[in-house]
């Protein structure tokens, strides 16, 4: 490829922030949360690298086909179970473990029974409101489950709807509601994501599901991964590809927003929102350009994005920028955007060359 812009991914700073959950969840089993094309990282690459954990949690069955499909066949639970009865007989054949969320699924079970085996998970409302079957329906749901054949319940879950603020007491009314619906029965249990691992030892339980850490950022908006020992996997990178000198009172970018406070240099870098940059990154929001930060200025556009290169008199065409990664961590890039980590991650485009280290 001959455009600069590329997303660099550290195979061993993923292996690095997996040991980092088990260090903070002691022996509880780990269920690495690839989704969404691993968060933007790659999802073959992704599971490739963090094949020591116990399970890999999908969204659907198309991601797991694709692992399936190039030879990966990890034990796998899809976070959105299945939404019809014709996924049955796959998710059966690759022993893939659906979640059970509704009562619909119920009924889909319960009227065309899978031939095989068929895992599952059943999902629980502590509080989130948005997937899951209400406490007081568990006990009814369980026995259905365990009367279809082929139906092996694998354990019980429920999602936190607020665990990134610390002092939040919702978090630990869910922990303690999920304990009451789940008290009678012995299957193994699923509450914290990665902020519950980091902020509240209680929701441990069996297994724990780490998503956003595994990729070295922080789920909390007043700290970076680094804080919690963690190492970014991604750097989004690109290069300058003009130096232009503008006078005094010029305009700069669309709409001519911004405007030379006085004679001065401007960088070009080859990235924008047809890259996934985030178009609402505002003036001021910092890029590394050989190694020292610059300020992004003016409206970001599809292919390009203008910087000021005052600090940095000497700037070349093909010098290195970095969007994010590093020294430049993406939880920042984020705030002066109006976002949350999670979205630049996972809209960076396919035309975004994808390079990876050992």
């Amino acid at each position: 490829m001959t455009r600069p812009a590329q997303a660099i991914l550290d195979l061993s700073a993923l292996a690095h922030n997996l040991e980092r959950v088990r260090a903070l969840a002691p022996g509880r089993r780990l269920m690495a949360v690839i989704k969404a094309n691993a968060y933007g990282h790659g999802l073959i690459r992704v599971a490739g690298a963090l094949r020591a954990s116990e399970a890999y949690a999908l969204a659907c069955l198309d991601e797991a086909l694709v692992l399936h499909e190039a030879g990966i066949s990890h034990p796998m639970v899809l976070l959105e179970g299945f939404f019809s009865s014709r996924e049955f007989p796959i998710l059966s054949k690759y022993d893939v473990a659906a979640v059970i969320h509704h009562d619909e699924q119920l009924r889909m079970l319960e009227a065309d029974r899978p031939t095989g085996t068929l895992a599952v998970w059943l999902k629980i409302d502590s509080g989130m409101h948005r997937l899951g079957l209400a406490p007081e329906r568990v006990a009814a749901a369980y026995q259905r489950l365990k009367a279809i054949p082929g139906v092996k319940l694998q354990g019980f879950m429920t999602h936190l709807a607020s665990a990134d603020e610390r002092d939040n007491p919702v978090t630990m009314q869910q922990v303690e509601c999920f304990g009451r619906a789940t008290a009678a029965y012995l299957e193994p249990r699923s509450i914290a994501n990665s902020a519950a691992i980091l902020a509240w030892p209680q929701s441990h339980a069996d297994w724990v599901r780490p998503g956003l850490m595994l990729y070295g950022v922080s789920p909390f908006a007043d700290q970076t991964g680094t804080a919690h020992g963690l190492r970014p996997a991604m750097s989004l990178q690109s290069r300058l590809m003009a130096v232009n000198r503008f006078t005094q009172g010029e305009r700069v970018g669309y709409g001519g927003e911004w405007r030379c406070p006085e004679d001065m240099t401007v960088g070009v870098v080859a990235i924008g929102y047809g890259d996934g940059y985030p178009r609402h990154a505002r003036t001021g929001t910092p890029v590394l350009v050989n190694g020292r930060r610059v300020p992004l200025i003016g409206r970001v556009s599809m292919d390009m994005i203008c910087v000021d290169l005052r600090s940095q008199p000497q700037a070349q065409i093909g010098d290195p920028a970095l969007l994010w990664g590093g020294e430049l961590p993406v939880e920042e890039v984020a705030q002066y955007a109006g976002t949350i980590p999670y979205e630049l991650l996972c809209r960076v485009t396919s035309r975004v060359q994808v390079l990876s280290s050992p």
